[in-house]
């Protein structure tokens, strides 16, 4: 098969351009009609009406040994001519091919030049076979429609020609470089890679594959990370894959840009267990050693290479079945080998695919001369003739129909492109291996077992795995601090207790038990609110997440303000009945002091709700930045956190804060005024104060701190739950540890030997005065026992006076004779010895004087004595009328204040205030010249 002869014909005298009128006659077929009538070249219909007759068949490939890819078409060379024979050696075919060979020369002058000679000198061909050079195949493949011929290629792969509506009478057996793209799909997808990065030279050929890969990528939703281009230097490319931290890298370029990429992936260290390189298969072997260009050692790319994935179709069919031609691949590979030895050339990985190309020439022109005899025998013509455009047509429509299973697998067309069979090689020590295939047809996937040894325990990760982890509290210290809670809350319950138990006690009743109780219920509640502090998204879901936010803050706002709310109410109490020495009665029941609570609950509440209507919590994520696996895993780890926001949080928690320091300011201005009152059972300032300040000081300090380590959960919920737990804790001691004392070693102390005191400074003047203070309710009544303790020591004192008069008495009853006449000066000694002065109870004297209850009507002053009767006798005198009602006088009273509480009379225990001292005959008044006043509470 000698190259055919080729001649202008003088051609290039009239065109010294260079043959210019080929191309306008490429393109406008129809005045290559000049050539045809002058080469006389008509219509022949003999080839499909006889047999034995031999069909010409154009050749297109640069055979020139200095011309690019010359290498392909002499090592396809044998393979043409071993599937003639093997036609011929069939005998089912009634014709023989013969192949006429024209150098194109890979160059698109020489090549139209060739394709025109074919065309006007040399009988009239029916199918042109070959296109290997890209540039050429595809400039005469568009004009192919014009001259109803139809191409069929072995080694044009570019995927340019794959474009019907510009090349309609192209066909190849060979995969396009395209077909690699749904393979590679199917790899990415077996490994579930859904992340991908491609690096592509900027050549047409490379570009176009990677638009059908893109295409293909996006029809598997699989995302395309990063696509970088480069022309020469490929290493700013490869860093910005890098960046875009894209593990599994699609490349597509040359051998001779492969060393650079490969060099700059070792420098960058992009290779190893993290990495996967997918590149075109069909580099030359050992192509690292002659393309190195760069300044890596062999040794450092082929470290970079090791583990890299080829692409490219299959050559020969791994089924080792027989064919169309009655032979197995290995047996044709066998007869090919020993063609191509006799010829001393080398073999082309394209010669499977000439060779099935033959085969497909020949099963379409059988089919065609078929369906023309069909048609002559229906038309009853003897010269039946057909043009070359229905020729044409027909040959494309069986051409589309072919599907046989050849050297290369099964030998099918869509659209005019073949769907062969992809192989992957891997890259191991040194060499390729391959390791699996991708049947088009049935679209399959099939890798061999444990072939692919990727350079970790597993394949890589097509991104760098993040996983979330939240920041959450830790089991052991949520568990601490619950218990401390749990303590701190049955510390509560048991000051609860110990309330109920003694409130009818004079010191708890003093102290008022109710307020108490609420005072405890607001730090159980607070001690509660811990326990919802210390949830996260880890116990519960995030819709119950945002409620336990609303939640908890309710519970914390609540509980504070019934607690300090309950014990600012028992100062302001306090101090409303001491701050003005001129008031009046004062009734101040503990319903008035749940009003003030509930208020200040009430204006809790308006907040709250307001809060939560206009501006509610929500669950909000923060994540932090990558941080690497603790325990060396291929992934890292992104921390994040759950906070309660909303979009004016600030707003919030000012107005909270601003309400509950007017509280704490409003607590500390009561503690202050009530300072001076004396009453331990009463007044609670102190250890208010001391409460309101480390309250104060530590939420400031909880608050502070919990803001600087809102991204430490652990460090956060401590300090907030200690804060919490010190605060309740801190408060319920200073109130209920001190009664709890004095209950324990001595009851009364709180409530003897006191005398109510306190100062108000007014108008720069400084004044004590002590007054008799009382009131109905319950916890001033209990104030009275303090007094009533003082009465009853001075009615003990009134008691021993009264025997010392009763002595005098008896002394002037038993020796009459022997007693001075008591003259009118005298008198004077004994009102001394019987008045008494005054004890004041109370501020408006509503505490009634014990008088002597004598039913007769007031006698003179002793001094006022008549004086006619001093001259009388002692013994006239002392038995007279007057002596006797004057020594009656004197012994009455006596008797009544020394027995009068062993028959019924007034005792300690007479403290009702409600009872008017006059109402009752034991409290009528005393004649004002005996002058016995007595408390009588």
């Amino acid at each position: 098969m000698a190259p055919a002869r080729r001649d202008c014909s003088g051609w290039e005298m009239l065109l010294p351009t260079g043959c210019l009128l080929l191309s306008v006659l490429l393109f406008h077929p129809a005045l290559a009609k000049v050539c045809n009538d002058r080469t006389k070249h008509g219509q022949d219909n003999s080839w499909f009406t006889r047999d034995g007759k031999n069909l010409p068949i154009m050749v297109l490939m640069p055979m020139n040994k200095s011309a690019p890819m010359s290498g392909i078409s002499r090592g396809i060379q044998p393979a043409v001519e071993l599937a003639i024979q093997h036609i011929n050696e069939s005998g089912k075919y009634s014709f023989s091919l013969i192949t006429e060979i024209f150098d194109t020369e890979c160059d698109n002058a020489k090549g139209l030049r060739a394709f025109f000679d074919a065309i006007c000198y040399y009988p009239k061909h029916l199918m042109i076979f070959g296109g290997v050079c890209p540039s050429v195949t595809s400039i005469i493949a568009e004009s192919l429609e014009g001259w109803n011929l139809v191409q069929l290629s072995f080694a044009a792969t570019t995927p340019v020609l794959a474009d019907k509506k510009k090349y309609p009478n192209f066909f190849r057996t060979v995969p396009s470089d395209n077909a690699v793209n749904p393979a590679v799909v199917k790899f990415l997808s077996y490994y579930n890679w859904s992340r991908v990065g491609t690096l592509t030279q900027d050549v047409q050929r490379f570009s176009e594959v990677r638009n059908d890969l893109t295409s293909e990528l996006e029809k598997a939703d699989i995302q395309i990370a990063d696509t970088e281009s480069f022309s020469n230097d490929p290493c700013v490319n490869v860093k910005k894959l890098k960046d875009n931290d894209v593990r599994i890298i699609i490349g597509q370029f040359d051998e001779h840009l492969a060393s650079k990429v490969f060099c700059c992936a070792y420098n960058l260290n992009m290779f190893g267990s993290k990495y996967q390189w997918i590149i075109p298969g069909w580099y030359q072997g050992n192509w690292w050693e002659q393309a190195n260009t760069t300044n890596c050692t062999t040794k450092k790319l082929l470290t970079a290479m090791e583990g890299y994935i080829s692409v490219d179709f299959e050559p020969l069919s791994a089924r080792q079945i027989k064919g169309i031609s009655g032979r197995t691949p290995k047996e044709y590979e066998r007869e090919y080998s020993r063609k191509l030895q006799q010829k001393g050339a080398e073999s082309s990985k394209f010669h499977g695919f000439a060779y099935d190309g033959i085969w497909v020439i020949a099963k379409t022109l059988t089919r065609v001369r078929e369906v023309l005899r069909i048609k002559q025998r229906q038309s009853g013509y003897h010269n039946f003739t057909v043009d070359d455009r229905e020729v044409g047509k027909m040959v494309l429509d069986v051409m589309n129909e072919t599907n046989f299973f050849g050297v290369t697998g099964q030998v099918m067309f869509r659209n005019g492109e073949r769907m062969g069979t992809i192989k992957f090689n891997q890259f191991q020590e040194g060499q390729e291996v391959k390791v699996g295939e991708y049947n088009a047809i049935a679209d399959v996937l099939d890798l061999i077992n444990n072939s692919i040894r990727f350079q970790g325990v597993e394949p890589p990760k097509d991104r760098t795995f993040v996983r979330l982890q939240r920041r959450h509290i830790n089991v052991p210290l949520y568990s601490i601090l619950s218990t401390i809670t749990i303590l701190g809350m049955l510390m509560a319950g048991a000051f609860l207790f110990f309330n109920i138990k003694n409130r009818n006690h004079r010191l708890i009743k003093m102290s008022s038990p109710y307020m108490n109780n609420l005072i405890i219920l607001g730090g159980m509640l607070s001690y509660a609110s811990i326990f919802l502090f210390g949830l996260d998204g880890g116990f519960v879901s995030d819709k119950e997440f945002e409620t336990l936010c609303t939640v908890r803050t309710w519970i914390l706002i609540v509980g504070y303000t019934t607690a300090f709310g309950a014990m600012f109410a028992k100062t302001w109490r306090v101090h409303a009945i001491f701050k003005n020495v001129k008031m009046k009665k004062k009734i101040i029941k503990d319903q008035k002091l749940l009003i003030i609570v509930g208020g200040m609950l009430l204006i809790d509440l308006c907040i709250l709700i307001c809060w939560q209507i206009v501006d509610p919590l929500r669950r909000t994520v923060e994540e932090y930045s990558l941080e690497a696996d603790p325990q060396g895993r291929d992934i890292s780890i992104r921390p994040f956190l759950e906070h309660c926001e909303n979009t004016h949080m600030t707003i919030w928690l000012g107005i909270v804060y601003a309400y509950k320091g007017l509280l704490m300011l409003f607590g500390c201005f009561l503690a202050w005024e009530t300072r001076n009152v004396s009453i331990p059972a009463l007044n609670d300032s102190k250890y208010i104060g001391m409460s309101v300040y480390n309250v104060g000081i530590m939420c400031i300090i909880g608050a502070a701190v919990s803001f600087l380590t809102r991204d430490q959960p652990n460090v956060q919920f401590c300090i907030v739950a200690l804060v919490i737990i010190f605060c309740s804790t801190i408060t319920l001691c200073l109130v209920f540890v001190p009664k709890l004392i004095t209950m324990r070693t001595n009851p009364d102390a709180a409530t003897q030997n006191r005398r109510l005191k306190f100062t108000q400074n007014q108008k720069k003047e400084d004044s004590k005065t002590s007054t008799s203070v009382t009131s109905v309710n319950q916890a001033n009544t209990s104030r009275l026992d303090g007094l009533q303790t003082d009465n009853h020591r001075l009615r003990m004192r009134i008691t021993e006076l009264d025997k010392e008069l009763e002595e005098v008495t008896m002394q002037l009853q038993d020796t009459p004779e022997k007693t001075p006449y008591i003259k009118q000066n005298h008198y004077p000694d004994a009102n001394n010895i019987l008045s008494i002065r005054n004890f004041t109870d109370g501020k408006d004297g509503e505490k009634s004087i014990l008088k002597n209850h004598l039913e007769q009507k007031p006698q003179a002053q002793w001094g006022s004595m008549d004086p006619s009767r001093i001259n009388r006798g002692p013994l006239e005198d002392i038995n007279s009328p007057e002596h006797i009602q004057r020594r009656l006088s004197l012994q009455l009273p006596i008797l009544h204040h020394a027995y009068l509480p062993s028959i019924g009379g007034i005792d300690a225990s007479c403290t009702s205030p409600s009872g008017s001292p006059g109402s009752s005959p034991r409290h009528r008044h005393m004649p004002p010249s005996y002058r016995v006043m007595v408390s009588g509470l």
